[in-house]
């Protein structure tokens, strides 16, 4: 039986993991590290770090090219169904190689295993393929560093909130019934599909690591300053990862005493 590890890292600092993470990452056998090529090498580093500040044993620690996605297919499900595939293809070639039949395998998951990943959906491939026991250990999420960064709370006082994608806001709108609007994994400023009026913004690029970027106020002034930030980010370190927050500000009328 081989065990795999999916453990969240939070948001990129080493601080972010948790005590049970490290616990688990010493204890495992094999840590596979995924590298996304040239332009995403700070991402495969950071993992590396994070490896070198936690570890004081001798697990093994194994990189593995990861393949991209084709951006042909026209189906954006399709494409992304045919990816996690190749993927998890990939992890059963790199778990016999490295570990064989048994033993503990971990990868380390950006933000937690359980919002916008997934590394859930590639293990349930693989456990068709290998005798898995999974295990989640729950790390921080980007959601909660952007809020940590502003010092705001995610919803007003008893009202709901949403988290969606940036395709979702460009595709659909802002969603009917919902003033606090959270947007993760939005490489296209989606921002900019909707009327900016009595809209608030709060915006973290890297949030959670060392070259954090905040921004925030009204998104009609605020949007040329974040798509400005975010350009000059990402042509300086090669990648971006950013998540904002988006609040209607409702008028509220006159209540009787």
């Amino acid at each position: 039986m081989i065990d795999l590890m999916l453990i969240g890292i939070g948001t990129g600092n080493p601080e972010h993991v948790t005590l049970q993470a490290t616990r688990l990452l010493n204890d495992a056998d094999l840590i596979l590290i995924p590298d996304k090529g040239e332009d995403k090498s700070d991402l495969a580093r950071v993992r590396r770090q994070i490896c070198d500040t936690v570890l004081t044993g001798g697990t093994r620690v194994v990189s593995f090219d990861l393949p991209t996605r084709d951006e042909a297919t026209p189906d954006y499900h399709a494409r992304v169904v045919d990816w996690h595939d190749a993927i998890a293809a990939i992890w059963v070639r790199e778990i016999r190689e490295n570990l064989g039949p048994q033993g503990k395998v971990a990868f380390l998951v950006w933000g937690d295993p359980s919002l916008y990943d997934s590394t859930l959906r590639i293990a349930e491939r693989v456990a068709k393929i290998l005798p898995l026991r999974v295990r989640v250990v729950p790390g921080i999420t980007s959601l909660q560093a952007l809020t940590a960064a502003h010092r705001i709370p995610i919803n007003d006082l008893g009202a709901p909130f949403t988290v969606t994608t940036g395709r979702q806001l460009r595709d659909s709108g802002w969603p009917d019934g919902v003033d606090t609007l959270a947007v993760m994994l939005d490489g296209q400023c989606s921002f900019q599909s909707i009327p900016p009026e009595g809209v608030h913004i709060w915006w973290s690029g890297y949030a959670g690591m060392i070259q954090e970027i905040n921004l925030s106020g009204p998104l009609a002034e605020t949007a040329p300053q974040i798509m400005a930030a975010r350009a000059a980010a990402r042509a300086q370190h090669g990648w971006i990862m950013d998540i904002y927050l988006m609040r209607r500000q409702t008028p509220r009328g006159d209540t009787d005493e």
